[in-house]
């Protein structure tokens, strides 16, 4: 991430946005991180939070909190997006970033705190249950 807070995004990605004609990402905070999303994807994610109950104050919290932390962020033409000063506080992002490939979206991460979480996720993983799921 350079000093104003951009964070180029890999040409893989860059791709796939091109290929969906989106030329934003939505971004969001979650889970210490921050959750970013084509146009095309958010646009389902919303209309699942809208499904929620209102009547549910477990449901309209998490509502809340994905709403309340969401960003449009266009890519410049350089291929990098500007990560506004909010959700790089929330994110606790320095300098080296990491991102995450995700099956819908990508993940932003420090990269400290990252690589802290794929550590304790890879010794957390059941080998018999990743079998199960891949063949």
């Amino acid at each position: 991430m350079d000093n104003k807070g951009r964070v180029s995004i890999p040409v893989r990605y860059r791709d796939l946005l091109q290929e969906r004609q989106d030329r934003q990402l939505i971004l969001t905070n979650w889970d210490g991180y921050i959750m970013a999303f084509p146009q095309s994807e958010w646009v389902k994610v919303e209309a699942k939070l809208g499904e929620l109950s209102l009547f549910r104050k477990d449901l309209r919290a998490v509502q809340r909190f994905i709403i309340s932390g969401v960003e449009e962020c266009p890519l410049d033409r350089q291929g990098r997006i500007l990560i506004p000063q909010n959700l790089r506080d929330y994110a606790r992002l320095g300098k080296e970033v990491a991102i995450v490939g995700a099956v819908r979206n990508f993940e932003i991460w420090d990269r400290e705190r990252y690589e802290v979480h794929r550590q304790a996720l890879e010794a957390s993983l059941d080998e018999a249950v990743l079998h199960d799921l891949l063949i």
